[in-house]
């Protein structure tokens, strides 16, 4: 397999020297206002709201529901310590791709060329791929889907050649990107997800969901229980098996034996007046350390029963009140 390029990596940020004075120690101020401004307490703990959810035994967690304003963050569960997050890497490799060249009103977008790399990547036989022959002409929709579906690592490189040049310019592209979702424990070192240096934590990748999205074409993508394989007349299916769950809608898998299971995941909801939200999660590290299966048979469970509690707590839940005609 030919090599690929060298992800670029950002710098360290450096922390300046803080001094204490009189009875009060300036370190002790600055890291409570931090805290308050990362919706934590002085000790890092995340915030939580009054809904009980059943919140993963290990790794971390964050679920939002959309339309409820204020009341809509339910929170997040666990260390807020980057970990790495696999295949769930895609979404931001799709977030990149859709923002260079957005796909609207239905269209497919323009047909890139599949190169050698890519076609020789499909055999690796060493991480999930896709099969792809040099000089296939495939449209942007198509491999969205074929890097989203059934996780095609040499697909998700080929996106970011064809975006960016090279692997690694798209690498910077993605942190960037990250920076100014606002994701700052995140570090994309690669496309894919193959690489267990490329981390986050659920409360970023919770970010992330709410702006991808709004993206109509990715919606529809990533609600898709299968892809047909190029040339062939078989079909690929979701990784995302929690597509069997009413009113799953999306969106990510990740699995890999640093990472354990991930998932990101979304569901629509009906509140106490029929009335749909979109409900949003992020599972991360379950069952790190063991096989990818064992991950993703954890990362499932865990959020099986964070989309039931949701959808319990919703089923009573008022809907917010549209403000009045003329108030500001």
């Amino acid at each position: 397999m030919p090599p690929t390029s060298e992800p670029a990596l950002r710098p360290l940020r450096r922390r300046p020297l803080l001094l204490t004075t009189g009875t009060v120690s300036l370190v002790g101020l600055l890291t409570l206002g931090a805290a308050v401004l990362d919706g934590g307490d002085p000790t890092g703990t995340p915030r939580t709201s009054s809904w009980k959810l059943p919140w993963p035994r290990e790794g971390q967690a964050a679920v939002r529901i959309d339309g409820l304003g204020e009341r809509g963050d339910l929170g997040s569960h666990g260390a807020r310590t980057p970990v790495p997050i696999a295949s769930v890497t895609k979404v931001m490799t799709a977030y990149v791709i859709l923002r260079d060249h957005p796909l609207r009103d239905g269209t497919s977008g323009p047909r890139i060329t599949v190169d050698q790399q890519a076609a020789d990547e499909s055999v690796s036989g060493v991480e999930s791929t896709v099969p792809l022959e040099r000089g296939q002409r495939l449209s942007e929709r198509r491999l969205l889907e074929l890097m989203l579906v059934p996780s095609g690592n040499n697909v998700a490189r080929l996106l970011a050649r064809w975006d960016a040049g090279s692997e690694a310019a798209f690498v910077t592209r993605m942190n960037r990107a990250a920076d100014a979702l606002g994701m700052r424990r995140t570090t994309y070192t690669g496309a894919s997800g193959l690489e267990p240096t490329t981390t986050s934590t659920a409360a970023d990748q919770l970010e992330l969901a709410r702006q991808v999205m709004r993206d109509k074409a990715f919606r529809s993508v990533v609600a898709q229980p299968r892809t047909p394989v190029p040339g062939a007349s078989r079909t690929l299916p979701n990784t995302n098996t929690l597509l069997d769950t009413p009113g799953v809608i999306g969106i990510k898998t990740g699995s890999s034996t640093p990472a354990g299971g991930a998932l990101m995941w979304a569901v629509t909801v009906p509140d106490r007046r029929g009335r749909e939200h979109l409900a949003l999660g992020v599972v991360l590290h379950q069952r790190a350390g063991t096989s990818p299966q064992d991950g993703l048979r954890a990362v499932f469970d865990s959020s099986r029963a964070l989309v039931e509690a949701v959808r319990h707590r919703m089923s009573r839940t008022e809907p917010v009140a549209a403000p009045a005609a003329g108030s500001r």
